[in-house]
């Protein structure tokens, strides 16, 4: 099922389905979000919850058992429960199961809220512990947007802006995306932009850290941008399909990464997972922007 709400700036919808986002319109009703392609990624903008990435053989252990999860845990296909729902705010929840305790061996309540401010979606992840033991996770977001999402501009006519003074570092990843335990800085344009080309995404995502609390994209040849918010994230990976020319790209703030590269992670040891526990909340709020580069206003 698919909820709505809007305000004169903005139209949003979301799926039951994991909380997908389906939709992200402008007053003028264009589009900013990925729709899919059966011949490449086929979503849109899923969330991630409890695991980010890849576990080596979709595996891992907590104390002494060895339990099996999919890539980027069972949150993104899970069917969510309607909590609230007005005109510009919407909250949504997944609860533990026996479904999910056979992949996840604890208790939890899981509310995602979206909130309309103007030309602002507020994203609000709040993980309540209802185990008598400390749970571990990783969460995040991975919405796709168009690019280009304005006329007569091409994807490489974007990039991404980090801001002044910026110095992510790139977390080096295996050919089939595990962590490598190695980092570098990312090359910026004038110490502050990343010019979009298909060919950056030829070896799969680019994962970061040392991040600004913000990026921006956008072009030199247009008038809009969006912007990403992220200041209670570690980490923001970038992707699209990889050797594609494809006219969308993720922008996907992390709380946790994947598993080492030939290593089966122990849920209580990997030091990225959030530990939260028992009877304690924890809560992690982002946001996407619509809006006008600041040089048009």
């Amino acid at each position: 099922m698919n909820y709505t709400i809007k305000n004169q700036k903005l139209t949003l919808e979301i799926s039951s389905r994991g909380g997908e986002f389906q939709s992200i319109r402008d007053a003028q009703g264009r589009e900013y979000l990925w729709q899919g392609d059966a011949a490449t990624w086929t979503d849109r903008g899923p969330n991630l919850f409890p695991y980010i990435g890849r576990m080596t053989d979709q595996s891992y252990t907590y104390q002494g058992q060895t339990y099996h999860m999919d890539i980027h845990g069972f949150l993104p296909t899970a069917e969510l429960n309607l909590v609230e729902h007005k005109e510009e705010e919407l909250t949504l929840r997944l609860e533990d199961s026996p479904e999910t305790e056979r992949q996840y061996p604890f208790k939890f309540v899981l509310d995602i809220t979206w909130k309309l401010e103007n030309e602002k979606i507020s994203i609000t992840y709040l993980v309540k512990n209802t185990d008598d033991k400390t749970i571990y996770f990783g969460i995040g977001g991975h919405p796709g947007f168009q690019i280009p999402f304005e006329d007569d501009l091409k994807f490489e006519d974007y990039r991404i802006d980090f801001g002044e003074g910026a110095k992510p570092r790139r977390i080096l990843l295996s050919e089939d995306c595990f962590v490598l335990e190695k980092d570098e800085p990312l090359q910026l344009v004038q110490g502050r932009y990343l010019n979009l080309e298909h060919t950056l995404f030829d070896n799969d995502a680019i994962v970061l850290k040392n991040m600004p609390e913000e990026i921006r994209i956008n072009s030199e040849k247009g008038e809009k941008e969006i912007r990403v918010a992220f200041p209670n994230m570690d980490y923001l990976g970038f992707w699209h399909w990889p050797h594609a020319e494809v006219d969308y790209m993720c922008v996907e703030p992390w709380s946790s990464l994947p598993s080492r590269k030939n290593i089966v992670e122990d849920l209580e040891k990997q030091k990225n997972l959030h530990a939260l526990k028992s009877g304690e909340e924890y809560r992690n709020i982002w946001s996407i922007m619509l809006t006008t580069l600041d040089r048009i206003k």
